[in-house]
């Protein structure tokens, strides 16, 4: 039993597919490295919280 080759429709899909794959690779690589970039500089991630927080009032006011 031999297999029919793919119609041209399929193979256009299927390149349209793979360029889509590697687009949505690349960014989630581009999230990723600078997710790890922030996490790696110890940058402090704190939430909006609703409080003062004295070292920024500090900034504010030089």
């Amino acid at each position: 039993m031999a297999f029919r080759p793919d119609h041209e429709l399929h193979r256009r899909r299927f390149g349209r597919n793979v360029g889509l794959g590697v687009t949505l690779l690349a960014f989630v690589m581009i999230v990723f490295g600078l997710t790890v970039v922030k996490v790696t500089n110890g940058d402090p991630m704190r939430a909006f919280d609703h409080t003062i927080r004295p070292e920024l009032a500090e900034k504010a006011r030089k």
